[in-house]
Protein backbone atom coordinates (compact mmCIF):
# COMPACT_ATOMS: atom_id res chain seq x y z
CA UNK A 1 0.00 0.00 0.00
CA UNK A 2 1.26 3.24 -0.83
CA UNK A 3 1.74 5.78 2.36
CA UNK A 4 -0.08 8.73 3.29
CA UNK A 5 3.71 11.04 2.70
CA UNK A 6 4.16 8.98 -0.68
CA UNK A 7 0.74 10.29 -1.49
CA UNK A 8 1.32 13.53 -0.61
CA UNK A 9 4.56 13.70 -2.38
CA UNK A 10 2.85 13.09 -5.69
CA UNK A 11 0.23 15.52 -4.90
CA UNK A 12 3.13 18.27 -4.34
CA UNK A 13 4.71 17.32 -7.50
CA UNK A 14 1.06 17.32 -9.02
CA UNK A 15 0.63 21.39 -8.38
CA UNK A 16 3.89 21.88 -9.23
CA UNK A 17 3.54 20.59 -12.80
CA UNK A 18 -0.17 21.97 -13.04
CA UNK A 19 0.86 24.86 -14.55
CA UNK A 20 2.87 22.94 -17.87
CA UNK A 21 -0.84 21.95 -18.91
CA UNK A 22 -2.78 24.22 -21.00
CA UNK A 23 -6.15 22.92 -19.05
CA UNK A 24 -6.64 20.68 -16.10
CA UNK A 25 -8.43 18.15 -18.65
CA UNK A 26 -5.02 18.04 -20.50
CA UNK A 27 -3.17 16.85 -17.25
CA UNK A 28 -6.08 14.31 -16.03
CA UNK A 29 -5.66 12.70 -19.52
CA UNK A 30 -2.01 12.72 -19.53
CA UNK A 31 -2.32 10.78 -15.92
CA UNK A 32 -4.74 8.61 -17.28
CA UNK A 33 -7.22 10.00 -14.38
CA UNK A 34 -10.87 11.65 -15.17
CA UNK A 35 -10.78 15.79 -14.46
CA UNK A 36 -13.04 15.06 -11.22
CA UNK A 37 -10.26 12.82 -9.88
CA UNK A 38 -7.87 15.48 -10.69
CA UNK A 39 -9.37 18.19 -8.94
CA UNK A 40 -9.83 16.55 -5.74
CA UNK A 41 -6.16 15.12 -4.64
CA UNK A 42 -4.78 18.57 -6.41
CA UNK A 43 -7.06 19.89 -3.47
CA UNK A 44 -5.55 17.05 -0.54
CA UNK A 45 -7.98 14.83 -0.99
CA UNK A 46 -6.07 11.42 -1.18
CA UNK A 47 -8.41 9.16 0.13
CA UNK A 48 -10.18 6.51 -1.29
CA UNK A 49 -10.08 9.00 -5.27
CA UNK A 50 -8.04 6.77 -6.71
CA UNK A 51 -6.07 2.89 -6.25
CA UNK A 52 -2.73 2.00 -5.25
CA UNK A 53 -1.93 1.44 -9.02
CA UNK A 54 -3.07 4.70 -10.20
CA UNK A 55 -0.95 6.47 -7.33
CA UNK A 56 2.20 4.41 -8.31
CA UNK A 57 1.57 5.36 -12.21
CA UNK A 58 1.06 9.13 -11.64
CA UNK A 59 4.36 9.20 -9.00
CA UNK A 60 6.07 7.38 -12.40
CA UNK A 61 4.72 9.98 -14.94
CA UNK A 62 6.03 12.29 -12.83
CA UNK A 63 9.07 11.03 -12.22
CA UNK A 64 8.55 11.00 -8.57
CA UNK A 65 10.82 8.94 -6.00
CA UNK A 66 8.48 7.20 -3.54
CA UNK A 67 9.89 4.78 -1.00
CA UNK A 68 13.30 4.78 -0.05
CA UNK A 69 14.25 6.25 -3.53
CA UNK A 70 17.05 9.55 -3.21
CA UNK A 71 16.23 12.10 -5.59
CA UNK A 72 19.50 13.26 -7.45
CA UNK A 73 19.83 17.37 -7.13
CA UNK A 74 20.48 18.46 -10.80
CA UNK A 75 24.31 19.61 -11.46
CA UNK A 76 25.38 22.01 -13.95
CA UNK A 77 27.36 19.40 -15.92
CA UNK A 78 28.71 19.49 -19.25
CA UNK A 79 25.66 17.20 -19.86
CA UNK A 80 22.95 19.15 -18.38
CA UNK A 81 24.09 22.30 -19.84
CA UNK A 82 24.42 21.26 -23.64
CA UNK A 83 21.52 19.53 -23.74
CA UNK A 84 19.16 21.88 -22.18
CA UNK A 85 20.66 25.04 -24.44
CA UNK A 86 19.51 22.36 -27.69
CA UNK A 87 16.27 21.42 -26.10
CA UNK A 88 15.83 25.46 -25.32
CA UNK A 89 16.73 25.92 -29.14
CA UNK A 90 14.67 23.58 -30.64
CA UNK A 91 11.45 24.41 -28.46
CA UNK A 92 12.07 28.02 -28.83
CA UNK A 93 12.63 27.86 -32.92
CA UNK A 94 10.55 24.86 -33.70
CA UNK A 95 13.43 22.81 -35.00
CA UNK A 96 15.19 19.68 -35.03
CA UNK A 97 18.63 18.21 -33.39
CA UNK A 98 19.70 14.50 -32.68
CA UNK A 99 21.97 13.70 -30.17
CA UNK A 100 24.23 10.10 -30.29
CA UNK A 101 26.95 9.62 -27.72
CA UNK A 102 27.84 7.52 -24.90
CA UNK A 103 25.41 5.57 -22.67
CA UNK A 104 25.10 6.24 -19.16
CA UNK A 105 26.05 10.24 -19.04
CA UNK A 106 22.80 12.14 -17.91
CA UNK A 107 21.20 12.82 -21.14
CA UNK A 108 18.09 11.28 -20.08
CA UNK A 109 18.11 12.85 -16.37
CA UNK A 110 18.19 16.09 -18.81
CA UNK A 111 15.49 15.41 -20.91
CA UNK A 112 12.95 14.73 -17.92
CA UNK A 113 14.00 17.25 -16.05
CA UNK A 114 13.92 20.09 -18.71
CA UNK A 115 9.92 18.04 -19.51
CA UNK A 116 9.40 18.70 -15.47
CA UNK A 117 10.18 22.66 -15.79
CA UNK A 118 8.86 23.57 -19.07
CA UNK A 119 5.60 24.01 -20.68
CA UNK A 120 4.56 22.13 -23.93
CA UNK A 121 7.44 19.90 -23.83
CA UNK A 122 7.13 16.05 -23.72
CA UNK A 123 9.13 12.75 -23.22
CA UNK A 124 8.67 9.45 -24.82
CA UNK A 125 10.83 6.69 -24.33
CA UNK A 126 11.01 4.69 -26.88
CA UNK A 127 12.12 1.65 -25.59
CA UNK A 128 8.64 1.27 -23.60
CA UNK A 129 7.04 2.73 -26.92
CA UNK A 130 8.58 0.56 -29.98
CA UNK A 131 6.36 0.11 -32.19
CA UNK A 132 4.13 2.46 -34.42
CA UNK A 133 0.81 2.94 -33.02
CA UNK A 134 2.67 2.80 -29.30
CA UNK A 135 5.04 5.58 -30.06
CA UNK A 136 2.14 7.86 -31.39
CA UNK A 137 -0.51 7.18 -29.03
CA UNK A 138 2.50 7.53 -26.18
CA UNK A 139 3.34 11.18 -27.88
CA UNK A 140 -0.52 11.96 -27.65
CA UNK A 141 -1.18 10.98 -24.36
CA UNK A 142 1.88 13.53 -22.93
CA UNK A 143 0.09 15.91 -24.76
CA UNK A 144 -3.46 15.02 -22.90
CA UNK A 145 -4.82 14.51 -26.35
CA UNK A 146 -7.15 11.29 -26.56
CA UNK A 147 -4.73 8.40 -26.90
CA UNK A 148 -7.47 5.17 -27.15
CA UNK A 149 -9.47 5.29 -30.14
CA UNK A 150 -8.83 4.66 -33.73
CA UNK A 151 -5.84 5.32 -34.50
CA UNK A 152 -6.43 7.59 -37.01
CA UNK A 153 -8.24 9.65 -35.31
CA UNK A 154 -5.65 9.94 -32.40
CA UNK A 155 -2.92 10.39 -35.02
CA UNK A 156 -5.24 13.41 -36.70
CA UNK A 157 -5.92 14.99 -33.39
CA UNK A 158 -2.40 14.53 -32.22
CA UNK A 159 -1.03 16.98 -35.72
CA UNK A 160 -3.95 19.16 -35.02
CA UNK A 161 -2.98 19.63 -31.62
CA UNK A 162 0.77 20.15 -31.99
CA UNK A 163 -0.15 22.88 -34.52
CA UNK A 164 -2.18 24.87 -32.48
CA UNK A 165 0.04 24.77 -29.61
CA UNK A 166 2.63 27.40 -28.81
CA UNK A 167 6.19 26.14 -29.19
CA UNK A 168 5.54 22.39 -28.49
CA UNK A 169 8.92 20.28 -28.07
CA UNK A 170 8.91 16.16 -28.33
CA UNK A 171 11.71 14.36 -26.78
CA UNK A 172 12.76 10.82 -27.90
CA UNK A 173 15.07 8.83 -25.85
CA UNK A 174 16.46 5.67 -26.96
CA UNK A 175 15.61 6.36 -30.45
CA UNK A 176 17.43 3.32 -31.48
CA UNK A 177 14.87 0.81 -30.49
CA UNK A 178 11.93 2.04 -32.80
CA UNK A 179 11.06 -0.33 -35.20
CA UNK A 180 11.39 0.69 -39.08
CA UNK A 181 7.48 1.34 -38.99
CA UNK A 182 7.70 3.70 -36.30
CA UNK A 183 10.22 5.64 -37.71
CA UNK A 184 8.37 6.24 -41.27
CA UNK A 185 5.41 7.53 -38.86
CA UNK A 186 8.07 9.84 -37.06
CA UNK A 187 9.07 11.35 -40.46
CA UNK A 188 5.13 11.94 -41.08
CA UNK A 189 4.53 13.66 -38.11
CA UNK A 190 7.42 15.87 -38.13
CA UNK A 191 6.29 16.66 -41.95
CA UNK A 192 2.93 17.73 -40.54
CA UNK A 193 4.13 19.71 -38.09
CA UNK A 194 7.18 21.51 -39.69
CA UNK A 195 7.63 25.26 -38.31
CA UNK A 196 5.26 23.90 -36.20
CA UNK A 197 6.61 21.77 -33.26
CA UNK A 198 10.63 20.88 -32.01
CA UNK A 199 12.21 17.70 -32.15
CA UNK A 200 14.88 16.21 -30.15
CA UNK A 201 15.97 12.45 -30.57
CA UNK A 202 18.50 10.97 -28.04
CA UNK A 203 20.28 7.88 -28.60
CA UNK A 204 23.65 6.25 -27.79
CA UNK A 205 26.23 4.66 -30.84
CA UNK A 206 23.48 2.16 -31.59
CA UNK A 207 21.01 4.68 -33.34
CA UNK A 208 24.16 6.35 -34.72
CA UNK A 209 25.29 2.95 -36.30
CA UNK A 210 21.38 2.23 -36.91
CA UNK A 211 20.55 5.17 -39.19
CA UNK A 212 24.18 4.72 -40.95
CA UNK A 213 23.54 1.39 -42.21
CA UNK A 214 20.05 2.13 -43.43
CA UNK A 215 21.16 4.87 -45.30
CA UNK A 216 24.18 3.07 -47.10
CA UNK A 217 20.97 0.32 -47.58
CA UNK A 218 19.18 2.67 -48.92
CA UNK A 219 16.35 2.03 -46.89
CA UNK A 220 13.37 4.35 -47.33
CA UNK A 221 13.23 6.94 -45.13
CA UNK A 222 16.27 7.18 -43.22
CA UNK A 223 18.15 9.77 -45.41
CA UNK A 224 14.73 11.98 -45.18
CA UNK A 225 15.14 11.77 -41.36
CA UNK A 226 18.06 12.32 -41.14
CA UNK A 227 18.05 15.33 -43.29
CA UNK A 228 15.43 16.55 -40.84
CA UNK A 229 17.24 16.10 -37.95
CA UNK A 230 20.29 18.23 -39.18
CA UNK A 231 22.01 16.00 -41.42
CA UNK A 232 24.88 15.68 -38.53
CA UNK A 233 25.16 13.56 -35.22
CA UNK A 234 25.74 16.11 -32.31
CA UNK A 235 28.20 14.56 -29.39
CA UNK A 236 28.99 16.29 -26.05
CA UNK A 237 32.18 13.73 -24.93
CA UNK A 238 35.34 14.30 -26.01
CA UNK A 239 37.61 11.84 -28.06
CA UNK A 240 40.24 9.93 -26.67
CA UNK A 241 40.80 7.95 -23.54
CA UNK A 242 42.35 10.29 -21.55
CA UNK A 243 40.24 13.48 -22.07
CA UNK A 244 37.13 11.38 -21.95
CA UNK A 245 38.33 9.91 -18.22
CA UNK A 246 39.09 13.65 -17.33
CA UNK A 247 36.07 14.65 -18.72
CA UNK A 248 33.99 11.84 -16.90
CA UNK A 249 35.75 13.06 -13.43
CA UNK A 250 35.03 16.86 -13.81
CA UNK A 251 30.85 15.37 -14.13
CA UNK A 252 31.62 13.12 -11.52
CA UNK A 253 32.76 16.51 -8.91
CA UNK A 254 29.66 18.53 -10.35
CA UNK A 255 27.65 15.76 -9.45
CA UNK A 256 28.97 15.20 -5.70
CA UNK A 257 29.12 18.65 -5.11
CA UNK A 258 25.38 19.71 -5.84
CA UNK A 259 24.42 16.54 -3.75
CA UNK A 260 26.65 17.00 -1.01
CA UNK A 261 29.27 14.16 -1.28
CA UNK A 262 32.53 15.25 -0.16
CA UNK A 263 34.87 12.55 -1.26
CA UNK A 264 34.96 12.56 -5.07
CA UNK A 265 38.06 10.90 -5.46
CA UNK A 266 36.36 7.72 -3.44
CA UNK A 267 32.74 8.58 -5.92
CA UNK A 268 34.89 8.16 -8.71
CA UNK A 269 36.84 5.08 -7.72
CA UNK A 270 33.34 3.19 -7.21
CA UNK A 271 31.70 4.45 -10.48
CA UNK A 272 34.26 5.60 -13.00
CA UNK A 273 31.70 8.35 -13.86
CA UNK A 274 28.52 5.54 -14.75
CA UNK A 275 25.46 8.02 -13.66
CA UNK A 276 23.24 5.18 -12.58
CA UNK A 277 26.50 4.14 -10.42
CA UNK A 278 26.94 7.45 -8.94
CA UNK A 279 22.71 7.26 -8.17
CA UNK A 280 23.36 4.04 -6.04
CA UNK A 281 26.56 5.29 -4.64
CA UNK A 282 24.45 8.27 -3.35
CA UNK A 283 21.50 6.25 -2.23
CA UNK A 284 23.72 3.80 0.02
CA UNK A 285 25.08 7.43 1.48
CA UNK A 286 21.80 8.24 2.62
CA UNK A 287 21.48 4.87 4.60
CA UNK A 288 24.75 4.83 6.35
CA UNK A 289 25.86 6.45 9.60
CA UNK A 290 28.60 9.33 9.20
CA UNK A 291 31.77 7.84 8.39
CA UNK A 292 30.79 4.24 6.86
CA UNK A 293 30.56 4.57 2.47
CA UNK A 294 31.08 7.75 1.42
CA UNK A 295 31.78 10.71 3.37
CA UNK A 296 29.45 13.68 3.07
CA UNK A 297 30.97 17.06 3.51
Amino acid sequence: MISKENKQKVVKALNEKSGLYPTAAKMAVALGINPAQLSRIKKGDTEKVLSDAQWISIARRLDVGIGTRTELVPAKTDVFNIITAHLTACQENSISGLLCDHADIGKTFTAKHYVKNNPNAVYVDCSQNKRKQQFVRAIAREFGVGHTGRYKDVYDDLVFYLRSLPSPLIIIDEAGDLSYEAFLELKALWNATEYSCGWYMMGADGLKAKIDRAINNKKVGYAEIFSRYGNRYQKITPDGREELDNWRKAQVAAIAKANGVGNIQQLYGKTQGSLRRIYIEIQKMKTLKDGQGIERK
